[in-house]
């Protein structure tokens, strides 16, 4: 796993996260990934497929429609590109 260095910390946010992460009974670092997992993965981010099951719902398609075009896909392998 990737280390982070955070540099220029003011010691009064060094010790408010100190102070916060004893509330929460965890060590400072620990404190530190949860509130960037928090700030940059929210729990409320759309994820991909929940957003295309949603999309294809409202669109009315049904597994049929899916499998029509699955079958109607051209399986023919890609001739690979020619610089020449």
């Amino acid at each position: 796993m990737p280390a982070v260095t955070i540099r220029n910390l003011p010691d009064a946010t060094h010790r408010a996260l100190k102070m916060r992460a004893a509330q929460h009974g965890r060590s400072a670092e620990a404190e530190m990934r949860d509130i960037l997992e928090t700030a940059v993965r929210p729990e409320t981010r759309v994820r991909l497929g929940t957003a295309l099951a949603e999309r294809s719902r409202r669109l009315g398609l049904t597994n049929e429609d899916v499998d029509a075009l699955d079958h109607a896909r051209d399986r023919t392998p890609a001739k690979p590109m020619s610089f020449e």
